[in-house]
């Protein structure tokens, strides 16, 4: 039974986590080069190694952008929605509902969160939410759908969020996304 987050992962889906909620008016949204692709090939993540034969599923207008780090990122041209990252080998710390929760509660000390779904099964785990910032005059500043989850394929480990700016509409195609990650059958 999966229950906790191993300190590596936990370090992993915590940069995961607060680099996808960035902070109203401190990133600059950049123009993001299209690829084509209605399937994404989920390559790169790690080091410079390729995870081939990984697919994403994505919805209609999506498309693939590998980043300098390793990452990818999904969605229409020009507006990133999803961010995917790969643990080589690192299947098997798939972290509990619990475990991730706890580790958005950390992560996320200074917001007001309200959590709308966690969802788990064998081989993922989802939580989507809404992530309101306290304001220094102790006010409660615009609430912003986010979703952060994590997705076993075989031996490895899928961690995926999504990125600041997004729809409700985006936060759910995004976790659908995630969550269908599967390989692609070898070739005949």
């Amino acid at each position: 039974m999966r229950s906790s987050v191993r300190p590596r992962l936990g370090a992993a889906l915590l940069a995961l986590a607060v680099g996808g909620t960035g902070c109203e008016g401190c990133r600059e949204r950049r123009a993001e080069v299209a690829v084509d692709a209605s399937d994404a090939s989920a390559g790169a993540p790690r080091t410079g190694s390729r995870r081939v034969g990984v697919k994403v599923p994505l919805p209609t207008g999506w498309s693939a952008q590998p980043e300098e780090d390793g990452s990818l990122r999904f969605g229409p041209p020009h507006h990133p929605v999803l961010r995917v990252d790969l643990r080589t080998g690192e299947g098997d710390a798939l972290p509990s509902g619990e475990a991730l929760g706890a580790l958005l509660s950390r992560a996320f000390e200074g917001f007001v969160r309200s959590d709308e779904q966690l969802e788990e099964g064998e081989d993922f785990v989802l939580v989507r939410l809404r992530l309101a910032p306290r304001l220094a005059d102790g006010g409660v500043g615009e609430a912003h759908p986010a979703f952060f989850g994590a997705r076993r394929v075989e031996r490895d480990l899928f961690l995926c969020a999504s990125l600041p700016g997004v729809s409700e509409d985006e936060v759910r195609e995004a976790a659908s996304s995630c969550q269908a990650i599967h390989l692609q059958p070898a070739p005949r």
